[in-house]
């Protein structure tokens, strides 16, 4: 089995491994954005396996530009042509590809927690600054639980954030469980919360995701 890396973890195949892919993908080969993709320096998003995934490998995302369609391309490498993995850029780390008129609410968002990382089109446009923001884009973001730090104020602050902006802010919470939906565990007083894990999506109890601390 290759080494499971979380959700959203960007890595950087070989160059050699995604020439030899593009000659097995003439359909991706053909597409010069996609054929280059590696060798200007672009990462790949790790994505949650399909079922047709070859197990022995690592399932890889390339999500293409507005110009593109946002089409999401779906691959899968050998664990040994991955030369990196680096988790999603910090949230403070790609203010600067937001719209001016998210920073104020990005600005809040970082004082509430430091360490919040950036998924989804701001993070791809920070990461390659190939255009992926439009105006209805949201903003999604990736906190981790704090080892017994309190998660009432995180998920309220977040709260009070997101009834002002001007974007959505969409994301998720993390833990050694796995990942559920913030607004789930802010709305909702179910006693089960849905986790999205490296492999599967599966039906917790709340108390059983706090209790996984930080991932």
């Amino acid at each position: 089995m290759p080494e499971i890396f979380p959700r959203h973890t960007m890595v950087k195949p070989s160059p050699r491994a995604w020439a030899e892919l593009m000659v097995q993908r003439p359909d991706l080969a053909n597409e010069p954005l996609v054929a280059g993709w590696v060798d200007a320096g672009y990462p790949l998003v790790v994505r949650r396996p399909l079922c047709s995934d070859d197990a022995r490998k690592v399932a890889l995302g390339v999500p293409l530009p507005l110009a593109q369609g946002k089409r999401r391309i779906a691959v899968t490498l050998n664990p040994d042509d991955i030369l990196r993995a680096d988790p999603p850029p910090l949230l403070s780390a790609a203010v600067l590809s937001a719209p001016a008129c998210w920073h104020p609410c990005i600005a809040q968002l970082i004082r509430l927690d430091a360490t919040t990382r950036v998924f989804g089109s701001l993070a791809w446009e920070c990461l390659t600054a190939l255009p992926y923001l439009s105006a209805a884009s949201d903003l999604d973001l990736l906190w981790y639980l704090p080892p017994g730090g309190d998660v009432d104020a995180l998920l309220e602050g977040i709260a009070a954030i997101a009834e002002i902006t001007l974007m959505r802010i969409d994301g998720e919470i993390h833990s050694k469980a796995g990942a559920v939906q913030w607004r789930e565990l802010w709305d909702g007083g179910a006693e089960s919360v849905l986790v999205k894990g490296p492999r599967d999506v599966r039906v917790v109890s709340r108390a059983e995701f706090f209790a996984g601390g930080m991932q």
